[in-house]
Formats: C-alpha cells, structure tokens, sequence
C-alpha cells in the first residue's frame, strides 16, 4: 500500500503577498505527494484552478487537487476543458475533486443553485465530464444539460483522469460508491473512515463498479497553537456530539499517530491542513516533512 501525504490550505489565502510561490517551492522541494486547494468565493483563498496553474508553473514532481471544487452551476463542457487542459500542461499530475458546495446563501447566490438541486445537477455533471474526458462526441439529453455533438480537446493525459469525491454522510458515500473514484472525507475518525470505505465498496459493487483500494484517504486537519472558540464552535455545528480533539488532532506528534490510526483502517491517502497561522510557513512546512513524511511508502514519493 502506498502512503502519500499532501498538504492543503484551506480556505486561506498566500496570495496577498509573495508568500504562495515559496510556501509551493517548499512543498515541492520537501517532497511533500501534493498541493490542495479549496474553493471559497467570499473567502481569500485564490480560485482553485488559477492557483492550480500557478503551482503547475513552478514545479516538476508537486501533484496538486482541489478540495473540493464546487460542481452544481459550472457548466460541465468547460470544466472538462479547463481541467484537461491542465492535467495535460503539467504532465498529468491533477488529482481532481468535486463536491456539492458548502451550506452558505452567499455561496449558493454565486452559483445560482438551489440547494435543494444541487444534487441532481451533480449527479448529471459528473457522467458528462468523464465522457468528455474520455470520448471523441458526446451526445446528451439530459433535465439539466443536451448536447450534440460536442467534443472536448486536448484529452487529459492520465486515462483516465480519476475523480476524487468526499463527504461522510450515508448520501455522499453512496455518490462516491456510484459516481466517484476515490474519497478523501474530511472531519472524520479513523473508525467512521473505515465503516466509510467498506459501505463504499458495497455500493460500487452493487453498481459494478470497482474503486482502486489504494484510492481511499482523509483530509486531516491539525492545530497550530490553541484552537479559536470560532473553530471549536464550528466543528460543533458541523460533527454535533464528537469530542473535537478526536477529529482534530493537536501538534505534529498528534499528526502522526492520527495518520497511523487510518492507516490501520485501511487509508492510505492524506491531507494535511494546519488550523492556525505558522510564524514562518518554511520553517513549519520543514518541521512537518520531518515528522510525517517518513510514513510515505512504496516506493518513489511520486
């Protein structure tokens, strides 16, 4: 089993100064598997995909995805080009990754998607993107798309271009059973991620459909200092009743043991994503390689 271990922002931002070009050549020279990067329209955080490229730009071995891009209200011919444009310009190193948008009225209004469709239009975008990747025409008569005809070039250059999906709820992993090819689920226990992959791969197979066992993962995130009320009230909301301290590991050391528990259930597949500001971005990013990096397997990191 190959353990890779990628780094994620967030919804933070390094891009209101020259911080974002460094803090990816470490990334890259540290050996860390990938970079992530989420999307947030009201946040800081620089558009997944333009960041992406940014990163692309720079680097050789850096893999890089998104956690997640929001799907419902793209119009999925052009994100097939986009994302195949750039799995193709930087030698096949995107590790996409799709999800409904979060629960937020400002986010939703930029979309124009009503939360209560926005579902159904991922379930009919995705199928469409993955043909697009992979066929010469598509033809499509769908409730929310039709089309005739269309093609999208270049290709990606990974055949095929594997999507990742998240999410713990019994909907979202029956998606990921059906739909997806990987799931990397964030706020989760090593225990839920385990319970998780197995009700995947019973639904995948019940669709015959099969996941690669090398492609299920978590995004962990990690404290760096003491954790704001802000956050802590946060996560309530978001896992009511779950001692926050076993979803949100404290300090490096804490990191590592948490990896290690998922790798146990079975995951092999990591984010990392610090919660609170580092004093100097290099110097931690040096002080998690050493740490954690020494779990990667299997060979070549990359």
């Amino acid at each position: 089993m190959k353990i890779r271990i990628g780094f994620g922002l967030g919804t933070r931002s390094l891009t209101n100064d020259d911080r974002f070009g460094p803090f990816v050549d470490d990334l890259e020279r540290l050996r860390f598997d990938s970079l992530w990067l989420s999307e947030r329209i009201g946040g800081e955080a620089p558009d997944p995909v333009v960041g992406m490229a940014f990163a692309a730009g720079r680097t050789r071995k850096l893999k890089f995805g998104t956690s997640v891009m929001v799907l419902p209200g793209r119009n999925p011919v052009l994100v097939a080009k986009s994302l195949a444009s750039l799995d193709r310009l930087s030698g096949g190193r995107l590790l996409p990754a799709f999800g409904l948008g979060v629960a937020d009225v400002h986010e939703q209004q930029a979309f124009g998607i009503e939360r209560t469709e926005r579902a159904a239009w991922f379930d009919e975008a995705l199928p469409l993107i993955r043909r697009l990747w992979q066929e010469d025409t598509v033809d499509h008569d769908g409730t929310r798309f039709h089309l005739e005809g269309i093609g999208v070039l270049p290709k990606p250059i990974q055949k095929p271009l594997d999507v990742w999906l998240g999410g713990i709820a019994p909907s979202e992993l029956r998606r990921v059973g059906r739909l997806g090819d990987s799931w990397l689920p964030s706020f989760v226990r090593p225990e839920e991620a385990g319970e998780g992959r197995r009700q995947i791969e019973a639904v995948a197979e019940s669709h015959e459909r099969e996941i690669d066992p090398e492609h299920f993962g978590a995004l962990i995130a990690y404290a760096v200092g003491p954790l704001p009320d802000a956050v802590l009230n946060q996560l309530a909301r978001r896992r009511p009743g779950v001692d926050p301290t076993t979803v949100l590991p404290s300090g490096l050391p804490a990191l590592k043991t948490r990896i290690e528990e998922f790798v146990e259930h079975g995951l092999s597949k990591f984010v990392v994503i610090p919660i609170g500001e580092p004093e100097n971005w290099s110097e931690h990013l040096e002080a998690v390689a050493a740490a954690i990096l020494p779990l990667q397997t299997g060979g070549s990191p990359r």
